[in-house]
């Protein structure tokens, strides 16, 4: 395989790809953002990963920030990952039966993430927030839920208000679809606002069944919570006596072993999580307070089930990456490369007075192109999006894969070593000069 050259950027079979999927699947993707809309210009086809690179149809090699949209944080085919899938796969695909790996990884997620008691797997985050959201209903007894602008939980009916990330990018106000007696009960606030919650359990004090957050927004780029916002909710929801949701399907194991909670202190009454979980294959869980999670059939009556559920494969996956991140150091170095690309960003940023803002928090970060602080939905919508595909197809040219739209998040792995950072920064600056 070649190194991406700018002279000679060709993405012909990709294009040739492009065409015949655009007959087959709604816009050639199975999910929205992959088709390039963000930045314009037509999508990629990888071909195959490995460590920290992504090589196209086309023969051209990147340095890869979006990792599967966060899961890959040991890098792609990681040995002792790969090992424990082939391994699982000879024993069988899958069984619709309990397997002692279900419990493992279990064990697993309860002992780094102390506010899990119990947990229940399912196949995607968004299966995670749903199921999660019911719940909160049943132990409550209650409707209403809060949400925050420009927070993403999936695509479950009664979470497509103010959504962001894909639905910023591809410029839907919401989902045709979704009939408005499904949003009903979905109130939103503006993401570190904390005095609308307040006035939201003011005008519901009985009504409102739980809270629901990214506890750093990242699906309208990387918006880290202000100081005391999480700790205003929290004292909310106790106050209201409803349940705090944290949605660490991104954030879960990828900013701390024990997720942003972990960081900022703060205990959830339940927990999302997914993509670094499962090592790359389709997972998502929802855990918390075990009296909570006992509403769950069969023991309890709020009913969830899952065909594929806790499959064997998902859970070897999940199994080999959070053995491989509970060795000492390992969130260590993932800040020092972390804090490394911020540097380097930063001076970029400086040496060429371009207006833009670098966010960071551990092994995510994001580039936007604005010229005021970014704190909600609102001031992240005023970044220029026109900039940052200028941005993106120059890096991209460079041989760095980024994700394609100014509202996500870019992420760091074990697999890039000082020598990548550097290349990266070197091809960031040439194209914020540019």
């Amino acid at each position: 395989m070649h190194t991406t050259n700018s002279d000679s950027f060709s993405l012909e079979r990709s294009h040739q790809l492009y065409q015949e999927a655009q007959q087959l699947l709604p816009g050639g993707v199975n999910s929205p953002v992959r088709a390039f809309r963000g930045v314009g210009g037509e999508p990629v086809f990888i071909e195959r990963a490995a460590g920290p690179y992504l090589y196209d149809v086309d023969g051209h090699r990147y340095l890869d920030y979006v990792q599967s949209w966060g899961p890959m944080i040991l890098g792609h085919t990681y040995p002792a990952v790969v090992e424990a899938v082939v391994a699982a796969s000879q024993r069988g695909f899958s069984f619709g039966t309990p397997t002692q790996a279900e419990s493992e990884l279990a064990r697993l997620v309860i002992d780094c993430v102390p506010s899990v008691e119990m947990i229940r797997f399912v196949n995607s985050g968004t299966e995670a927030t749903m199921s999660a959201l019911r719940l909160a209903r049943a132990y409550t007894g209650r409707n209403k839920i809060i949400k925050f602008s420009g927070c993403y939980h999936g695509h479950a009916d009664m979470l497509l208000v103010q959504a962001g990330s894909g639905v910023a990018t591809m410029g839907l106000p919401d989902s045709p679809g979704v009939p408005a007696l499904t949003t009903q009960n979905t109130l939103t606030a503006d993401y570190n606002n904390a005095a609308e919650v307040e006035e939201l359990f003011a005008r519901y004090p009985d009504d409102i069944a739980a809270i629901i957050v990214e506890p750093i927004a990242a699906n309208m780029g990387l918006v880290p919570p202000a100081p005391g916002f999480l700790e205003k909710l929290r004292e909310l929801t106790q106050k209201y006596h409803a349940i705090l949701i944290f949605d660490e399907v991104m954030t879960g194991f990828r900013v701390a072993l024990g997720g942003m909670q972990e960081r900022v202190k703060i205990t959830p009454d339940l927990t999302c999580f997914g993509k670094i979980i499962g090592g790359g294959l389709p997972v998502g869980a929802y855990g918390g307070r075990r009296e909570i999670m006992e509403m769950v059939a069969p023991v309890g009556p709020m009913y969830q089930a899952g065909t594929l559920s806790g499959n064997p494969l998902a859970m070897a996956a999940g199994i080999a990456t959070l053995k491989e991140l509970r060795q000492p150091g390992q969130y260590e170095e993932l800040e020092r490369k972390g804090q490394r690309l911020e540097e380097g960003f930063t001076k970029a940023l400086q040496d060429n007075k371009v207006d833009a803002i670098f966010k960071r928090i551990g092994a995510m970060f994001c580039l936007y192109f604005s010229h005021e602080p970014v704190v909600d939905y609102t001031s992240a919508k005023r970044s220029d999006t026109q900039q940052f595909a200028r941005y993106f197809w120059s890096m991209l040219k460079q041989g760095i894969y980024l994700p394609p739209s100014q509202f996500e998040s870019c992420f760091i792995s074990l697999a890039l070593d000082d020598a990548m950072i550097e290349e990266t920064i070197q091809a960031a600056a040439a194209s914020i000069n540019a």
